[in-house]
C-alpha cells in the first residue's frame, strides 16, 4: 500500500502518466486531468498508465486522506486545479457532496454501465468498485448455527464472541446507516446495543486484525470487508493459512431479505474542474471492462459494472446478492449512525 502524499503548501501536482477513454464529452484542450485521490493502492497506478496510453491525456495526482482533500478543494475555491475527487466509502462521498465539491455529470456511458444504487441520483458521483461487509467465523469452533443476518449478531447466543472495529470506523458507520435506512432508527439502536453486549473485547485494530483474531480463536465471530479477506485468500504461506481457518457468511441472503451490505469506492467531477471533459473521459474509462479488472484483480474489489465477476479469491468465497440501497442514502445517514453508536456505548 502506498504512503499518502499531500503537498499541503503548493498547488503544483506531481505529474504521473495515466490513461483513459473519452466516450461522452470528448477530450479537453489541455491534455491533462488532475486527480485528488484518497485511494493509496499501487495497483491504481496501472489504471493511470493505461488511460494515458489510450488517450494521450496526462494524469496529475495528489494522494491524501479524504477529509484533507475535501478541505483542500474548498480552500482552493474557484482556483482549484482538481478535476476529479476519488475516495472510498459512501460516507466520504457524502461528506464531499455536503461540502459542495462535486458537480453533476450526465453521461450515457456511466448510466448504462453502472446500476442505479451505485450512482448518485443527481449524477454527483459514480461508483467504481464495491466491497461487501461480511461475517467471518472460526471453523474450528464450528459453524455458528442461526447466524444468517446482521440482525442475528445482536442475539445473546453470541455473548462474548464478536470482534469488530471501533464505531469511529466509517465502514461500521455505513453499515449502521444502511440498517437505519432499512429497519428504522429504533431497530438500529437496539441492534447496536445487542452487538455491544456480545463483544469478545473492546473494539480495536483494523479489519486485518479482526481476521487474524478470529483465525487465532481469540473470538469466534468477526465482521470485515471482503477485500481484506481477498488478500488472505489470494496470499501464500501464513496469509493463506489464516484464511483457511475461516468460514465466510454473506448476511441477509434468505428470500425476502435485502441482501448483503456493500460499500462503494467512487469519484465525482469537481465543481471548478479546469479539465472537465477529460475528467468525464477518465470516469468513463474507470468503468470500462479493462479498468474494472484492475480493481478486481489488483485490489480484491468487486467490479461496480453490472455483469462483471470478481477475481478468483473473491469467487472462492461464493456468490451473494447485494443490498441495492442507494449508496447516497447510506452516506446521508452517517450522522444519525454515529449518535446511535455513542448512545449504545460502542466505542
Amino acid at each position: 500500500m502506498k504512503k499518502p502524499i499531500l503537498a499541503a503548501a503548493s498547488l503544483a501536482l506531481g505529474a504521473l502518466a495515466i490513461t483513459a477513454c473519452a466516450e461522452s464529452e470528448g477530450v479537453g484542450d489541455n491534455g491533462e486531468v488532475n486527480i485528488y485521490s484518497s485511494r493509496h493502492y499501487d495497483t491504481d497506478l496501472a489504471l493511470y498508465d493505461n488511460f494515458t496510453e489510450q488517450t494521450g491525456i496526462t494524469v496529475n495526482r495528489i494522494e491524501a486522506d479524504a477529509d484533507a482533500l475535501i478541505e483542500r478543494i474548498q480552500s482552493e475555491g474557484e482556483f482549484s486545479p482538481a478535476d476529479l475527487l476519488i475516495t472510498v466509502d459512501a460516507g466520504r462521498l457524502w461528506r464531499a457532496e455536503e461540502a459542495g465539491v462535486f458537480s453533476a455529470v450526465d453521461s450515457d456511458v456511466l448510466a448504462e454501465r453502472l446500476p442505479d444504487h451505485l450512482r448518485h441520483p443527481d449524477g454527483l458521483w459514480f461508483g467504481l468498485s464495491t466491497r461487501a461487509r461480511v461475517i467471518i467465523y472460526n471453523k474450528e469452533a464450528g459453524v455458528p448455527q442461526g447466524l444468517d443476518t446482521y440482525a442475528d449478531l445482536a442475539d445473546p447466543a453470541w455473548r462474548g464472541d464478536i470482534c469488530i472495529r471501533s464505531s469511529s470506523n466509517i465502514y461500521n458507520i455505513s453499515l449502521l446507516s444502511s440498517i437505519i435506512a432499512n429497519d428504522g432508527a429504533e431497530a438500529a439502536e437496539n441492534w447496536a446495543r445487542g452487538v455491544v453486549a456480545n463483544f469478545a473485547r473492546d473494539p480495536q485494530g483494523n479489519d486485518t486484525a479482526q481476521i487474524e483474531s478470529v483465525a487465532a480463536g481469540e473470538c469466534r465471530i468477526g465482521v470485515v470487508n471482503s477485500y481484506y479477506l481477498g488478500r488472505f485468500a489470494g496470499g501464500e504461506g501464513e496469509e493463506r493459512a489464516v484464511f483457511d481457518k475461516l468460514g465466510v457468511i454473506f448476511p441477509n441472503q434468505e428470500e425476502g431479505n435485502r441482501g448483503t451490505h456493500v460499500n462503494v469506492s467512487g469519484a465525482g467531477v469537481t465543481v471548478n474542474a479546469p479539465n472537465r471533459a477529460n475528467a468525464i473521459a477518465f470516469l468513463e474509462y474507470l468503468t470500462s471492462e479493462s479498468a474494472q479488472r484492475y480493481f478486481a484483480d489488483g485490489n480484491n474489489e468487486y467490479p461496480a459494472v453490472t455483469g462483471l465477476a470478481g477475481n478468483s479469491a473473491l469467487e472462492e468465497m461464493g456468490g451473494f446478492r447485494a443490498d441495492t440501497l442507494n449508496a447516497a442514502t447510506i452516506g446521508s445517514g452517517q450522522t444519525e449512525a454515529v449518535q446511535i453508536f455513542d448512545r449504545a456505548g460502542w466505542n
